[in-house]
This record gives structure tokens, sequence and C-alpha cells, in this order.
């Protein structure tokens, strides 16, 4: 019977009766550092995204000491490419770095996104305020050489996708956002 549990316990995952969920961010970074961290609320959706915009992406430039004049990415997301979003990014003066398509290897933010989950699992949030939290302290904590690395990687990734003509380029998995859904408890060990 004890080899039995062992072997459940060892290959069962632990849940919990209450608590869990999801939170959605959008979050910012260039070479010096990590700019704002924003807890979504609601669907996201295209009023939503420009709002995010408007309310954080020039505070985060004016934080990372970027100046007036800094190239913003974003992917091809439906709510990224809607024409009234292009009109407030134009009357914003923002230059955008054309994204193109199948180019997921340009797609810096995944890796602080991959770091941030691990520091934020190993901490195992219970509840979402608790996940809210850790998040933000894990997100200030990120370290300044990453996000250096990860800038100064992308010259070498644009010249692949060039040489690929805009294809994915095999061996490669600015300033740039993201939205990402962060999780606590089953649900969040689960998608890890």
């Amino acid at each position: 019977m004890t080899a039995c549990f062992q072997f459940a316990k060892r290959h069962l995952k632990d849940s919990q009766k209450h608590g869990g969920g999801i939170i959605m961010l959008w979050g910012c970074f260039s070479a010096p550092w990590t700019g704002r961290l924003v807890r979504i609320k609601g669907k996201m959706n295209r009023a939503k995204y420009r709002e995010i915009l408007d309310e954080n992406l020039h505070h985060s430039a004016q934080d990372l000491r970027l100046g007036r004049w800094f190239t913003f990415q974003q992917c091809k997301d439906p709510k990224h490419t809607d024409k009234t979003t292009q009109e407030w990014l134009r009357d914003e003066f923002l230059n955008v770095l054309e994204w193109p398509s199948q180019s997921l290897n340009l797609y810096l933010f995944e890796h602080l996104w991959r770091d941030l989950k691990i520091a934020v699992q190993r901490r195992s949030p219970s509840n979402l305020t608790e996940l809210e939290r850790i998040c933000r302290e894990e997100w200030e904590k990120l370290l300044k050489y990453r996000c250096a690395k990860l800038v100064a990687s992308y010259p070498r990734r644009l010249e692949a996708v060039i040489a690929a003509k805009g294809a994915s380029t095999k061996g490669l998995n600015t300033f740039q956002y993201t939205v990402v859904g962060l999780q606590c408890s089953d649900m969040y060990k689960s998608k890890l």
C-alpha cells in the first residue's frame, strides 16, 4: 500500500479546493530594465488595449528614460493592427517597428515571461491577490543584464529573419510589450 501511495504522490499533481484563477498582465521593457506591469481587468479587446497604451506606454518610456523618440514593438495581434489602434499610434507620433508575419524569433518578451513565471512558481501563490503582488515583486527583480542581453540580440535576430525572408529561423527562439496570463494554485502549476 505504501508503494502505491508513493507512486501516486510522485505522479499526481496537488490540487486545491478553493482559490486559483488567472490574471492577465501587460508589461514592457527596454535595454536598461523592465517598465510598468499592469493587471488587465475585464476582457482584453481593442478598446482595452488602447486604454492600456494610453495610460502606460509614455509613462513607461519616461520611467525607462527613453525620451520621447523610441521604437515600439508589438506583434500582429488583431488588437494591435486595428485601424483605431494604428491611428492612436500615429497620433502619438510613435515609431513602430514592423513585425513580419511568422517571425516569432523576434518576440523577445517570451524569455522575460518565462523568467517571471519561474520566479512566481517558486513562491507558490495561493490566491489572485497574492499572485498579483508576487508578480509585481518579481517583475521588479528581473535582472537588468537580462533585458540588455535580449535587446542586444535583436540585430542578429533581425538579420536571420531577413535571410529567411520573414519566415521562422532555426536556432533563434528595443522596447517591447506583451500580455500574459499567469495562474495560481493547481491551474497555475498545470500550465507551466
